[in-house]
């Protein structure tokens, strides 16, 4: 029978050996203290933010953003947590140069500048009360943050221009093809008595900005291998210009028989759908991508 006796060696010399040594918890609580006071700090520049999301139809998706974010950090929670924390007293200095970075975007009027601080200033309250381990295993949904801000004005109009140009003339090769009389000039469709203007509105980058998105974080969440997301991320700039496109064409098949289709109510649900059909090509691609290394592989066994 056994005497219920369990029998711990000693190390030489008669001493216990060392405990082991448990990582250091993550400082959920100060970090979350933080957060609140940079959110404070920052209202300033974060009201007109959101404001900008539920009004400016170019950044719909900027709603989204922040849950996305909280969501794959939530799918990785049992890695953060397992993670070592130690604080890193260096970032403190991140911290204020966020806040320095915000009040230069404040004196300049410059938008991007002040939200960008924003993000800048999360990374050292990471960095200071966690350390560089946690902040490299939250780094992609910090990432994420950067397509919560709009780009540049000068940016946004150096894309516009040429995302016009491409739209017009996708659009009259188009209509061209399927019998259509169509004469080009510049970013205007003359379609006999109609002229259909290729608008900056209409020149596609709103969609290109969401789909980009939702082209990081569906590989994020959908698929393991880099170079696959690296395509998925790339093939947002075709997509979104052919579907762009392929939008203006149909406007201007459809104001054929009902001109005020090409404004209003309807021309925004038809912007919403051909997003939609961008949606579901980006995924036909990924299948695609799947299927060939598939074949790939099974060829190689």
């Amino acid at each position: 029978m056994g005497s219920g006796i369990s029998v711990t060696p000693v190390a030489e010399g008669g001493a216990l050996p060392p405990a082991p040594k448990s990582a250091p918890e993550l400082p959920l609580t100060a970090i979350a203290w933080f957060l609140v006071l940079l959110i404070v700090l920052f209202l300033p520049v974060l009201q007109p933010m959101v404001s900008e999301w539920i009004n400016d139809e170019n950044m719909g998706h900027a709603l989204f953003v922040p849950l996305v974010a909280g969501y794959i950090v939530w799918l990785d929670r049992e890695r953060i947590l397992a993670t070592p924390s130690k604080p890193c007293w260096p970032g403190v200095l991140v911290i204020m140069w966020g806040f320095c970075q915000m009040m230069l975007g404040f004196l300049g009027a410059d938008f991007f500048i002040a939200r960008t601080a924003f993000v800048i200033s999360i990374v050292g309250v990471v960095w200071t009360l966690a350390g560089t381990a946690v902040l490299r295993a939250v780094a992609f949904p910090l990432f994420l943050l950067i397509f919560m801000i709009r780009i540049p004005q000068f940016i946004y109009g150096a894309l516009t221009a040429p995302l016009q140009g491409l739209a017009s003339s996708l659009a009259a090769r188009g209509l061209d093809l399927i019998g259509i009389p169509v004469l080009q000039d510049g970013n205007v469709l003359n379609l006999g008595d109609r002229r259909l203007e290729v608008v900056e509105a209409c020149s596609g980058i709103r969609s290109l900005l969401s789909l980009t998105f939702l082209a990081v974080a569906y590989g994020r969440l959908f698929e393991k291998r880099l170079w696959v997301k690296i395509a998925l991320f790339l093939s947002t700039i075709p997509i979104a210009i052919l579907c762009n496109g392929f939008r203006v064409m149909l406007t201007g098949v459809l104001t054929e028989y009902k001109p005020e289709i090409a404004e209003g109510a309807y021309h925004t649900f038809e912007g919403w759908v051909i997003f939609i059909v961008e949606m579901f090509v980006l995924l036909g691609f990924h299948q695609l991508l799947c299927r060939f290394t598939a074949r790939k592989a099974q060829a190689q066994a």
